[in-house]
């Protein structure tokens, strides 16, 4: 795997609370993770600044979250998030969670599509934000 691919990233610290009870951090917290990551997108392509000026912006759809190794107490994981793709309405990031050695402890994907809340519906993709959108 080519971490190289991945131009977003964001650092977090591990927590004692964020353990269960094998003493290695839990799934669930491994998803919150990802939800960083997919923050992280949102707020470098502006989509989180769409959303505030119109209530038009990602609706996530689908999360899934691949375990390959454990992470524990003290410690740091960083969340490495790319773009996967994008269709009509909808786009695709993959996530890595990689520890402090830079190994690839998680692997996963979010789908999510451009939802309009003021009309309850998807709407395609601007092409100015596709080309933003693009860079990661």
């Amino acid at each position: 795997m080519d971490l190289s691919e991945y131009k977003l990233e964001v650092e977090l610290r591990i927590d004692w609370s964020d353990l269960d009870m094998y003493q290695h951090v839990n799934n669930l917290t491994f998803m919150r993770f990802m939800q960083s990551g997919r923050v992280n997108f949102w707020e470098a392509t502006n989509l989180s600044k769409i959303f505030e000026e119109s209530n038009r912006g990602p609706m996530l759809v689908s999360s899934h979250c691949d375990f390959k190794r454990s992470l524990y107490y003290p410690g740091k994981a960083t969340v490495k998030t790319k773009l996967a793709y994008m269709k009509n309405s909808s786009f695709a990031l993959d996530h890595v969670i990689v520890n402090e050695k830079n190994e690839v402890c998680a692997e996963g994907r979010d789908v999510a599509v451009c939802f309009d809340f003021n009309t309850e519906k998807t709407y395609p993709i601007p092409e100015d934000l596709r080309m933003v959108m693009s860079r990661y």
